[in-house]
């Protein structure tokens, strides 16, 4: 195998792992309508940053979770940082 189809070879293979690897995508839509119908519980807007929260799925999106605004919450942003460390070790099995 001559050095480029190597390359190509070692290039195809990185794209396909990091295809398995990455998470599923959210839809900016859900976050928007999720905020629009839950005004963030720092500031009370609908719009916007909210400090010191984060809009939280509560069935993982990589455990199954929909992303749909009937699946999301708002986060405290140290409870996610928890959360998100236990859903890293029980649902990437």
């Amino acid at each position: 195998m001559n050095i480029k189809v190597a390359a190509l070879v070692v290039v195809v293979l990185s794209f396909q792992s990091a295809a398995l690897t990455a998470a599923p995508a959210r839809s900016s839509t859900v976050k928007r309508d999720f905020q629009r119908q839950n005004p963030c519980p720092s500031t009370g807007k609908t719009k916007g940053a909210c400090p010191g929260y984060v809009k939280d799925h509560i069935k993982p999106l990589a455990c199954g979770g929909a992303d749909a605004v009937e699946n999301m919450q708002w986060q405290m942003k140290e409870d996610a940082k928890k959360k998100d460390r236990i859903e890293r070790k029980n649902c990437m099995k």
